[in-house]
């Protein structure tokens, strides 16, 4: 399983990518792609060695030692529930769209928001089996009405070669690497089906597997889609930068309507699917941050039954509907909410893949297992996601990596000061119980322990 679902990029993020790569918008993904497949490589250090339902976090402890893991954990929970608010924005936005296409009516957003979060955390308790399949199932059917309609819309042009795109007209270099900021939170979460390793039946072998196959054929899908989608806008009146519902405009404009409202119920199943994902992933990494001694002990108990973190996949349900009604009570349309939730979580996951591919190497060199490829590795994935953070926070007088705007600027600093909470909160708890840290570096320990055998019989 991964938060990633591919058929949402094309239909609610490619025009904001657009926006800032213009026809380059194909090369920001396929740099997304190349960099986040270095990514997964250092991830996978950790996959095939051992599994928690701590995801990132317990692997960055393995890596980088408890202090880091914490934090790099707090920054997961933060760009996963995120994730989730967004995806559930594109929900409610894409479900009233196809209300009113089916009956004329519209029903309040905060009726939406209630509706998909409420439907997500009955899902999650039930039990993991239930909520792959109810993900997979949504996202296939998505996914292949949107690549039927990229081939229809390619078919009208002739399987055209245009130009433009592959000569990078009107984009520019800056512009493009802004554009891999949206990439990598189209991408984020591919790493997700790691938060499950405890419940995945052989984890060392599949969950490797998931990570870097997702990124490979999102990656795949998305450049595809970005190519053909900015081809079928060339001289249409509308813009794709500010279209809300891009694929369905192309396939009524093309004369399939129909498969345009298929899309659309695609897109809405898919979106929804996201934010169960989201809210799945959220709330094992609360749960494994609270049996570690982290967060309040009930926020660390599982189901008698279903075995799920119930209390954790609550409250992660809980915010996730929070935060979107919040704002949108205070005046913020949800497709705007959309693109703030997306661009903060793109911060925390940048964050979190930094630390993941430093602590690669340094997890390898501590039980004798360091190469000059896994270096390689290393070096590779931090040099890529210097280009997103230099292009989220820019260089003073550097024309590649121009300063923010406001709008981005207040977005950093809210998440900048979610991390100074977490660090305050961190020293904090130090002081409070000064075993913490030996007792989260046991906790991490164990679960190596318990997967060691497994690593050592694939090695």
């Amino acid at each position: 399983m991964s938060v990633i679902a591919p058929s949402t990029v094309p239909a609610a993020i490619l025009g904001l990518i657009f926006a800032s790569a213009g026809n380059g918008a194909w090369l920001s993904f396929a740099l997304g792609m190349l960099g986040l497949v270095l990514v997964s490589l250092n991830v996978n250090q950790f996959t095939t060695r051992s599994a928690s339902p701590g995801s990132l976090y317990s692997y960055i402890v393995q890596g980088l030692g408890p202090t880091a893991g914490i934090l790099g954990g707090w920054a997961l929970v933060f760009a996963y529930i995120l994730t989730g608010m967004s995806t559930l924005c594109g929900f409610a936005i894409v479900g009233d769209v196809l209300l009113q296409q089916a009956a004329g009516l519209h029903a309040p957003m905060l009726v939406w928001f209630a509706g998909g979060a409420a439907a997500s955390c009955w899902i999650a308790m039930r039990n993991i089996q239930l909520s792959a399949k109810t993900m997979l199932v949504f996202e296939v059917v998505a996914l292949i009405s949107i690549v039927v309609l990229g081939i229809i819309i390619w078919s009208s042009h002739g399987f055209e070669v245009d130009a433009a795109q592959f000569r990078l007209e009107g984009g520019t270099p800056s512009g493009i690497l802004v554009g891999v900021v949206l990439v990598v939170f189209g991408f984020s979460g591919f790493e997700s089906a790691s938060s499950l390793g405890a419940e995945a039946k052989n984890p060392l072998k599949s969950i490797p597997r998931a990570v870097t196959h997702s990124v490979l054929f999102s990656g795949i899908v998305f450049i595809f889609m970005a190519y053909v989608v900015v081809l079928g806008f060339h001289g249409a009146p509308e813009s794709l930068a500010t279209s809300e519902a891009p694929l369905n405009y192309l396939a009524s404009s093309l004369g399939w309507g129909p498969l345009g409202t298929i899309i659309t119920i695609g897109v809405a199943l898919s979106f929804f699917a996201c934010t169960l994902a989201a809210i799945n992933s959220t709330a094992r990494i609360i749960f494994s941050m609270a049996r570690h001694g982290l967060f309040f002990e009930a926020l660390g108990e599982a189901h008698e039954t279903n075995r799920t973190p119930h209390i954790a996949v609550a409250v992660s349900a809980a915010i996730t509907f929070a935060a979107p009604a919040a704002i949108y009570m205070a005046g913020v349309t949800p497709f705007d909410a959309q693109g703030y939730f997306g661009t903060l979580c793109s911060f925390g996951f940048i964050l979190v893949y930094i630390l993941i591919t430093v602590a690669a190497p340094l997890y390898l060199q501590s039980i004798g297992k360091l190469s000059a490829r896994a270096v390689a590795y290393s070096v590779g994935g931090v040099a890529f996601m210097a280009l997103p953070l230099l292009g989220t926070v820019g260089l003073p007088g550097s024309a590649l990596f121009p300063p923010i705007d406001h709008t981005n600027s207040v977005l950093a600093s809210i998440f900048l000061g979610y991390m100074a909470v977490g660090a305050a909160w961190l020293l904090a708890e130090r002081i409070r119980r000064p075993r913490m840290i030996s007792d989260v570096r046991g906790a991490v320990a164990d679960v190596q322990l318990q997967f060691g055998a497994g690593a050592e019989r694939l090695a």
